[in-house]
């Protein structure tokens, strides 16, 4: 059966399909409006609040010389991936955006990581976003760090490298060493103007 022509629904649908278009326009610009003329920005704040146990497989360490039951033999350390809370605070008038973030990662004073977030996000005026940045981190790739950084730190603690490893590695789970996040930069943008923060932070504090 054929069905007839309705200029009413024609109308209709036409009308829905405008307020959706303009939908969408709105929410692509609403997240820029209000930075066209900025003249400065004011610094954001970076606060780090937290930090999690997000993987963790225990303490271990096998050289090279150890045959796998399956794959390739090599120097492997247990893995374990953390995860850093942070609250961001804009204390402008209008939206900036994130894009660009960067910290490095001491476990006590020894330098372990550093670590790079490339996820962009905006800011509302006067609100806090909450970010959480992963690092992985290995008992490989510490160990490598502390032989070659950490050598006269570990003599004048009276340990050795295994001692200082062992001791991260089965205290993260209670955060029985101090973490400190320290030159921190976090690059904002809005308006055609561009500032960076510096932050630091420690946790358990």
């Amino acid at each position: 059966m054929k069905r007839k022509w309705s200029p009413i629904k024609t109308l209709v649908a036409v009308f829905v399909g405008i307020v959706f278009l303009a939908g969408m326009v709105g929410c692509a610009t609403t997240q820029g409006a209000g930075t066209a003329s900025v003249s400065s920005i004011k610094p954001p704040t970076v606060k780090l609040v937290d930090v999690q146990l997000a993987h963790y497989w225990g303490w271990w360490y096998f050289s090279k010389k150890v045959k796998p039951t399956k794959g390739k033999a090599g120097n492997y350390g247990a893995p374990m991936d953390l995860s850093f809370v942070f609250e961001i605070t804009n204390p402008n008038s209008f939206p900036v955006q994130l894009d660009g973030f960067k910290f490095t990662v001491a476990f006590e004073e020894f330098d372990v990581n550093t670590i790079n977030a490339f996820e962009t996000m905006w800011i509302p005026a006067g609100k806090t976003n909450q970010l959480a940045v992963h690092g992985m981190f290995d008992a490989r790739t510490s160990l490598l760090s502390l032989l070659v950084t950490g050598g006269f730190k570990l003599k004048a603690k009276h340990l050795n490298v295994w001692q200082q490893l062992e001791k991260w590695w089965t205290g993260i789970t209670t955060f029985s060493f101090p973490i400190t996040v320290k030159e921190g930069a976090a690059t904002f943008h809005a308006g055609g103007k561009t500032i960076v923060t510096s932050f630091n932070g420690k946790f358990p504090q």
